[in-house]
This record gives structure tokens, sequence and C-alpha cells, in this order.
């Protein structure tokens, strides 16, 4: 079964953010990912990770204001310089942390601005970040997000991910597919998964309807699994969900679905 990653910004969110790290490690993650790292130093993320024998596996790339509603920028035309900034920020954090992935969110668009507009920009802030993520021995992975929970989101549908792998031209980006958005905007995931699982790097989950853990919704999420094993998969999955009741109240689906966290 599939090695499973603690999203520390959904998870263990009882405690401030450097917290979490310790009430992952006493879960029993070996794992983590989380969307920023940037509101701390990377040093002290970094002990945070030693002490506990944690290794992160994914974030995000810096996204604009969060705060303030952006979800990402790489296809704003008028954002170009940002993001590149950004790009640059990231590789150093990740230079300290480690994860051998870092992944890139299009951000909504731009009201005024043409769809062609925003995917010129798009190839090719990918393609920059892709490049120097490269240099840096690391990969990039781009997540496709529906657009009920985020309206306007520029990139929507794992086709359209894939079109711009095949645009972008570069051997180390791939797609990340978070299930609950795959589900909620296309569904159809075992097929998806099935065709497409070589151009997949990183795996997220959660159920629907209402985000929650895996065994909270439609989704057969025990047949997923063992079909992920059939297909060899052999990366992360992470848990990107909203815990119900809370954090230690949901994690009963991982040994009741024989998942692992090592």
């Amino acid at each position: 079964m599939p090695k499973l990653a603690a999203n520390l910004t959904m998870l263990f969110t009882e405690v401030p953010f450097l917290e979490r790290f310790d009430a992952a490690a006493r879960a029993g993650f070996k794992y983590v990912e989380f969307l920023f790292p940037y509101d701390h130093p990377a040093e002290e993320i970094k002990a945070r990770l030693d002490r506990n024998g944690l290794t992160v596996v994914l974030f995000n790339l810096p996204s604009g204001n969060w705060a303030g509603g952006d979800r990402g920028i790489a296809a704003n035309p008028d954002r170009v310089q940002e993001f590149r900034d950004g790009v640059g920020r990231a590789v150093a954090y990740a230079g300290i942390l480690g994860p051998p992935r870092l992944n890139c969110l299009a951000g909504k668009v731009v009201p005024g601005l043409g769809r062609a507009e925003h995917w010129r920009t798009l190839v090719e802030n990918v393609r920059f970040a892709a490049d120097a993520l490269a240099a840096a021995g690391r990969k990039l992975v781009v997540e496709p997000i529906n657009h009920y929970d985020i309206p306007g989101f520029f990139l929507n549908r794992t086709q359209e991910a894939l079109d711009l792998i095949t645009e972008a031209a570069r051997p180390n980006v791939y797609v990340q597919y978070d299930v609950y958005h795959a589900q909620r905007e296309e569904g159809n995931l075992v097929p998806t998964l099935r065709e497409r699982i070589a151009s997949i790097d990183h795996i997220q989950v959660a159920d629907n309807p209402g985000r929650h853990q895996p065994g909270t919704g439609e989704i057969n999420y025990p047949f997923l699994f063992a079909e992920l094993d059939r297909l060899g998969y052999g990366g992360f999955v992470g848990c990107e969900y909203v815990p119900a009741p809370d954090t230690a109240g949901s994690l009963g689906w991982i040994q009741a679905m024989g998942c692992r966290l090592s």
C-alpha cells in the first residue's frame, strides 16, 4: 500500500505549525508535506524535521497573497517576475528542506484577459520553474484544482495538466493528482490512473463530499489504493484532508485500509 505523508497545513491544526512536526511524528508519520514553508526560516523547519526523523516530500512554490485570495500566480501575465522570484525562493528553501518535488499552482483567471494569454504565460513559467528545479536535482508537479472549490481556477482537469506538460517539454514536470479535486471535477479516477500513472509523481487524498478523510464519503479508497499497488506506484500519498472530528479522531482509516506510514 502507498506510503502516506501528513499534510501539516490540514492536519494537526490544533497546534501551531512548527509544533505539528512533533505531533505528526507522535502519530507515527515518517513523511510530511505542507502548502508553504515561507512564514518560517528554513533552518527552523529543518530542526523540527531532524528532531523527529521526518522527511519532507512536497511543498508549493510561492503562490501570491494566499490570505488575500490568491491561489497561485503561474498563469497570471501581470505577475511573471513575482512568480520567477518565488521560484528562486522555493529553490533556496528546498536546498535546506530537501523535498524531491515542488508543486506549481496556476492560479485564477485574470478578468479581461483571454485563455490564450494565460496559457502562454503558464507554459513559459512552467518551463522556467522546471529548468530551475532541474538544476537543483528536483522535479516540478502541476496540480489541477476543481472549479467548485476555487471558482475561476485556470487548470481544472487532468488532461489540461497533461497538455501543459507536453507543451512545456521538460522531462522533470509531472502531474500532482489530487483525488478529491479529480472526483469533483471529472470522476473516472481509476481509469485515469491506469492510463496516466507514468505522468503522475504525487497523489493527494480526501473524500467527497466534505473533503474529510478517506472512508467518509463516496470514493472507494480501498479499491483505489489496491489499484495503485497493481500499477506499481512507488510515490507518496499526501493526506490533504479536513479531519473529522479532529486529527486524532480521523486517523483510523489508515490501519483499516492497510496503508503505511513508513
